[in-house]
């Protein structure tokens, strides 16, 4: 299974709901694009370190970008930026879990809901 970023984003603001998700989820991976927006995120050194440590601990598969992906990625804006105004970065991730794995843990279903080949596990925070 491959994690949104909002579903970690949720688990590092204490979220017990994203704890409990992240560890019937183990082992998982996410997308080189998912890392990213992790650390954009964060506000001071100690913050990334406290990311990239976790991921550590989790024993985290990062699946990093490929030419595969970058296709796949492309034809989905293609396809879905007019209808449903598909981000690049949502196409990143939506190409990375068609390519590798097919089924995606997310609290924003809306997003990927249409795209074919994406087995939606929903993820509720509240």
């Amino acid at each position: 299974m491959i994690l949104d970023t909002d579903v970690l984003i949720w688990f590092f603001r204490g979220n017990e709901k994203a704890k409990t998700a992240i560890d019937k989820a183990l082992p998982f991976s996410i997308s080189s694009v998912t890392f990213m927006e992790l650390l954009q995120g964060v506000k001071n050194k100690a913050e990334q370190m406290a990311i990239k440590k976790q991921l550590r601990t989790w024993n985290v598969n990062v699946i990093h970008l490929n030419e595969a992906i970058s296709i796949r990625s492309i034809q989905f804006v293609s396809d879905f930026s007019l209808s449903h105004s598909m981000a690049a970065m949502d196409a990143l991730i939506a190409g990375t879990v068609v390519e590798y794995d097919g089924k995606l843990l997310t609290g924003n279903s809306k997003h990927f809901e249409y795209v074919p080949g994406i087995e939606l596990y929903k993820f509720l925070p509240a």
